[in-house]
């Protein structure tokens, strides 16, 4: 019996699962979403979140326990340039985790991890882009007509 015995082991000895966390929380901080199982996604999301927690912070101190956990210099640029101000009003739950159905291959149940807010962003991003290329077209359009 596993009592008080709290975490996730996901059949991996220790060190590989410590290393396992810390890139698919790094990837989760890059990307904003990550496609892995529903286990793996579960473990790593009080990471995430203790990772945004430290960036809503903004010392040196949390700078230096960011980069001691996340792999790349530009996971901890971005974390704490873009995330911590983004969920900078926000109290809790920066991670969304999405069940997808079994994998093709062994039938393993997939989940997405996702930053919350991440598709809003995006989604606007296009759309305000698609916009000025609109407006753009329509400039060039009339300019063209007052020309003749």
């Amino acid at each position: 019996m596993r009592h008080k015995r709290a975490g996730y082991k996901l059949g991996r000895p220790l060190d590989a699962r410590w290393m396992l966390f810390r890139n698919l929380a790094t990837s989760v901080i890059e990307q904003e979403r990550v496609i892995t199982t529903v286990p793996k996604a579960k473990a790593v999301r009080p990471l995430v979140e203790k990772m945004i927690t430290l960036a809503k912070r903004d010392t040196l101190h949390s700078r230096r326990q960011a980069a001691a956990f996340l792999k790349t210099p530009g996971s901890v640029k971005k974390l704490f340039e873009t995330l911590g101000p983004r969920f900078g009003q926000r109290q809790g739950g920066y991670c969304r985790i999405v069940r997808l159905g079994p994998r093709k291959g062994d039938g393993a149940e997939q989940a997405m991890i996702e930053l919350v807010g991440s598709q809003l962003v995006k989604r606007a991003a296009e759309r305000a882009k698609r916009k000025e290329e609109r407006l753009k077209a329509l400039r060039e359009g009339r300019e063209e007509e007052q020309s003749e």
